[in-house]
């Protein structure tokens, strides 16, 4: 039975591919949410990242690996970690399993509950079923900008260094 649920899990995530990924965020949305993102971060000192994936690597479909571990894997390997005020966030979704991570640099992460990121994702999550990407994913970078300016507020006269570009990046290889 887990080899069959391996299976159907790895053809779900072949069976998507750029066009599913340019239908769910076309190249206008792409360029809205970069500017939301590049308006937030005028209000704090965090950094913030879209990453929209059609499926999982095969590599990790055979070992059954779960979305979150693809995901701390991508904050890492763009940089989110790194900012100079540990605060950087990844907003992470996942087209073949409709689902959702944000991971946060122990700056912030340490100043969110659990309880309070499982509602932002539950929020995401709640329009990315409905198949309304844009409401979702800006009403997430809503709730994780309002975090960052609670926590990480940019003080009044002080220009700040965009360190990670604003623009999501979107990945139809798998």
């Amino acid at each position: 039975m887990a080899l069959w649920h391996t299976v159907l899990r790895i053809l779900r995530h072949s069976s998507l591919g750029a066009a599913d990924v340019r239908r769910a965020v076309p190249p206008d949305l792409l360029e809205r949410l970069g500017h939301r993102v590049s308006a937030s971060e005028q209000r704090h000192t965090g950094e913030i990242r879209i990453y929209i994936e059609a499926g999982l690597p095969l590599s990790y479909l055979w070992r059954k690996a779960a979305v979150r571990e693809r995901a701390v894997m991508l904050f890492g390997k763009l940089g989110v970690w790194d900012t100079e005020h540990n605060n950087g966030v990844l907003i992470y979704l996942l087209l073949a399993e409709r689902s959702i991570e944000l991971v946060a640099d122990r700056g912030l992460n340490q100043r969110i509950s659990t309880q309070e990121w499982q509602a932002m994702v539950e929020h995401l999550g709640t329009a990315l079923h409905a198949g309304r990407y844009e409401e979702g994913l800006t009403q997430a970078l809503e709730e994780v900008s309002a975090a960052l300016v609670q926590h990480f507020p940019l003080q009044a006269g002080l220009l700040r260094r965009n360190e990670l570009p604003d623009l999501p990046l979107l990945d139809s290889a798998g």
